[in-house]
């Protein structure tokens, strides 16, 4: 009996050394992939983004060689480097898994799937990753358009009033109609 005990403890003590082990590649996983970030520069310098490892926009720089754009072309420019940005951070963890937990761990790798279909390709470059608005409308008090002007419609007559109610009578206590014990209402 003492060499299954032993034996038994070896395997617990192996278990949890691989439990650990596996812990601290993870940990290194999550250490190396939360400090890092992704940039984006459009080709005329004019915008820069910056993206953390989850996607979301960390820095946002726009030229003030912008103001003579127009800024339907400009917000256009900034969501398509986002994208682009956002599209590297599948290739960002997946650097990270090589370097900590190796390419055969398969809950890294699932990581790497959904950041994959979370952040797909963007659009090929040229082709407009939001469509452009036909015109801009901007609603100010003067832009607000007034409905013709109709006669007010003749008030309503007043309704008749109720017929006054007669009082309400209370049934005895000792009306014993239920086996309660006495009326519900009173």
């Amino acid at each position: 009996m003492p060499e299954s005990i032993d034996a038994s403890d070896a395997l617990i003590d192996n278990w949890t050394k691989r439990l650990e082990e596996n812990a601290a590649r993870y940990q290194a996983l999550a250490d190396r992939v939360q400090g890092q970030t992704v940039t984006e520069r459009s080709k005329d310098g004019m915008v820069q983004v910056t993206v953390d490892s989850r996607g979301l926009l960390k820095n946002l720089v726009i030229a003030e060689t912008a103001a003579g754009k127009r800024m339907a072309e400009v917000s256009a420019q900034v969501m398509q480097l986002v994208q682009r940005a956002q599209a590297r951070i599948p290739e960002l963890l997946q650097q990270a898994m090589t370097e900590t937990t190796g390419t055969g761990d398969q809950a890294a790798a699932e990581i790497v799937r959904e950041a994959q279909s979370t952040f797909p390709a963007p659009p090929p470059e040229g082709e407009p990753a939001f469509p452009e608005p036909d015109r801009v409308r901007r609603f100010l008090p003067e832009d607000v358009e007034e409905p013709p002007r109709t006669p007010p419609a003749p008030p309503a007559p007043p309704a008749p009033p109720a017929p006054p109610q007669p009082p309400r009578r209370r049934r005895p206590v000792d009306d014993d109609d239920d086996d309660f014990g006495g009326p519900i209402l009173s």
